[in-house]
């Protein structure tokens, strides 16, 4: 029997974006049996969603976003709904036509919980659009995951590599992991610690081949500089509950670029970096 899926996306902005995945979430085979969307500050998204779509407003301080409360709202809608399998997809990816039944096939072939994460192709830029009945040419897994055949589950050893951009798990493990954690705001950290969290509980990380989603381009910063205050927030949070430090890279790099300063455990924003990037 096919379990009951949601599909869960969180917005804020990217209109363009939303729209895309939108048209390509109904070019799935099979589709969701719901549609969780969770507008953070953001009533434009029920006018784009269509009736198909349940909207869910969520009231957000638009310069630090609860990326972690709007996914666990979306996720407690869904399961309020009957959701036996949750699918997170962030607004920038595209799914794949395959990318829903192969998360299901997953579930189907896991006897236990499990994180299950799906490979995730960057999109060069496309100026008229991306081709969504042709996705499948672009296909190019970023190679700093696993992206193993289609129909393959593979296990990840390592949980750090976790990231929410397009994972799915049975409602069973969502209640064991508890969700995101919530002391998150803003950019960066709260995957990390979900993987963390699974760790911690025994919960397998697959990857699922063939469950393709299509990251959208779009202008990034390397490091995010702009998001440098939430980040170090975030990894204090992240080091007082696992005793280590995350997102290492971008906190080298954060500090070798003097926006920050390391001494012993702790880390200060130098000041002149707030008001840069207010």
């Amino acid at each position: 029997m096919t379990p009951r899926t949601a599909v869960i996306t969180v917005v804020h902005g990217r209109h363009a974006h939303f729209e895309t995945q939108q048209a390509g979430l109904a070019q799935c085979l099979p589709g969701p049996h719901d549609r969780i969307v969770v507008a953070m500050a953001d009533p434009v998204i029920a006018t784009l969603a269509g009736p198909d779509t349940l909207v869910v407003p969520c009231a957000a301080d638009t310069a630090a976003l609860p990326l972690a409360h709007a996914r666990n709202l979306g996720a407690r809608t869904a399961l309020d709904r009957g959701a036996e399998l949750l699918i997170f997809l962030d607004v920038d990816c595209i799914p794949g036509r395959e990318m829903i039944g192969r998360y299901v096939a997953a579930h189907r072939r896991t006897d236990r919980p499990a994180l299950l994460c799906g490979p995730v192709t960057y999109l060069p830029p496309a100026r008229g659009g991306y081709p969504l009945d042709r996705l499948d040419k672009l296909t190019d897994p970023h190679p700093a995951r696993p992206a193993p055949p289609p129909g393959v589950l593979q296990p990840e050893p390592n949980h750090d590599l976790f990231w929410s951009l397009s994972f799915a798990c049975s409602a069973d493990t969502w209640a064991r992991l508890g969700g995101f954690c919530e002391d998150y705001v803003g950019y960066g950290g709260e995957d990390t610690d979900v993987g963390a969290t699974a760790a911690a509980q025994r919960i397998p990380m697959m990857w699922v081949g063939g469950a393709h989603a299509y990251h959208q381009h779009h202008r990034v910063s390397d490091p995010p500089v702009e998001h440098v205050a939430a980040i170090v927030a975030n990894a204090r949070v992240f080091r007082r509950r696992w005793g280590r430090w995350p997102m290492t890279g971008w906190l080298d790099a954060f500090e070798r670029d003097g926006l920050i300063v390391r001494r012993e455990d702790q880390i200060e924003i130098v000041e002149r970096t707030v008001a840069q990037h207010a």
